[in-house]
């Protein structure tokens, strides 16, 4: 198998096993609503932060976060507008395996949505 779909793999059943974990620590028993509910908040968790990655990449906080850092650094060096980096540049986070990693546990949390209503 390819090293990255084996990454992949690991990384989804890690998280799945997670939402086992926690469903039996909070719910103290594993049923079929409770890995539902804990599953949607990691759903959301990774969807919203893919989000918050691809809007910070598009350079949208890059003005924000210039002028605050040269708003709070004032008095103590010369700084221009333009030697500050942008915030864009400075996050590398990739947010494509997030994305996957969302939508591969949305996907099994609709199979147990499906599997509970029928």
């Amino acid at each position: 198998m390819n090293f990255r779909f084996k990454k992949k793999l690991y990384i989804l059943l890690f998280t799945q096993l997670a939402i086992i974990i926690i469903s039996f620590i909070s719910y103290r028993k594993i049923s079929l609503i409770s890995y539902i509910n804990i599953s949607f908040l990691f759903t959301a968790a990774l969807l919203l932060l893919t989000l918050l990655i691809y809007t910070i990449h598009s350079g949208f906080y890059d003005a924000i976060s210039r002028s605050f850092n040269l708003a709070f650094s004032r008095g103590k060096d010369e700084r221009r507008l333009e030697d500050i980096p942008r915030l864009s540049e400075m996050i590398t986070v990739d947010e494509k395996p997030l994305l996957f990693h969302g939508l591969m546990n949305a996907l099994f949390m609709l199979i147990a949505l499906i599997a509970y209503y029928f």
